[in-house]
């Protein structure tokens, strides 16, 4: 095997209540741009033998109402504390250049706004996920609880055609979330400011 990884997933989007590409993607997205950040705290894994587990990195996506549709503009953000060797590896394997289910969304990009090193953090405390990116930005997003209770049970998904899942980026199941007020990211000329979220595990291999 080439390579592997697993750990979290945790996305934000600028759509209003719930991202609708979760639930049923032809539907679009709320706006005319989907503006989507997804960030990755790898736990365990490895590039063509190369250490990656403790690296954490995050993809910047600009994509249209209908992301089926193609025609990204992503940008790839990794963190500093990551070893050079180990930022190429993450790069290449984000580029789809080393195969396996991360390529099958390659065909999707249009542009590619290139990688960014910079410092970045990834905290869990309870059901809030905290993603700092250095001082571009800082996204926040707390899970939903339809109750209202504190610490009840959050609203998930089974989705197999959200981008998390499509290329087997995690089992399908997805916990919903709502967007810290004042999250926000600015990187590769583009200004993200989510209202939505989600979080998952995900298992990745080629």
């Amino acid at each position: 095997m080439a390579w592997s990884m697993e750990g979290q997933l945790f996305e934000t989007c600028n759509c209003d209540l719930i991202c609708p590409c979760s639930a049923y993607p032809f539907a679009g997205a709320d706006y005319d741009r989907c503006l989507t950040v997804y960030g990755f705290r790898i736990d365990s894994g490895q590039i063509e033998g190369v250490d990656i587990a403790g690296t954490i990195m995050a993809v910047a996506f600009d994509a249209p109402k209908y992301f089926l549709e193609g025609n990204w503009r992503v940008g790839l953000l990794i963190d500093a504390a990551a070893s050079d060797e180990q930022a190429a590896k993450l790069t290449a394997l984000l580029s789809g250049e080393l195969g396996g289910p991360v390529a099958a969304l390659s065909g999707m990009i249009s542009e590619n706004l290139g990688v960014q090193r910079v410092p970045m953090q990834y905290s869990v405390d309870s059901g809030t996920r905290v993603l700092t990116v250095g001082n571009l930005g800082r996204l926040a997003i707390t899970e939903l609880v339809p109750s209202g209770e504190k610490n009840g049970p959050p609203a998930r998904l089974t989705a197999k055609f959200n981008p998390a899942t499509a290329a087997g980026l995690s089992d399908g199941q997805i916990t919903m979330c709502k967007a810290e007020t004042g999250s926000h990211l600015d990187a590769f000329g583009i200004e993200f400011r989510p209202k939505v979220g989600l979080w998952a595990h995900f298992a990745l291999a080629g």
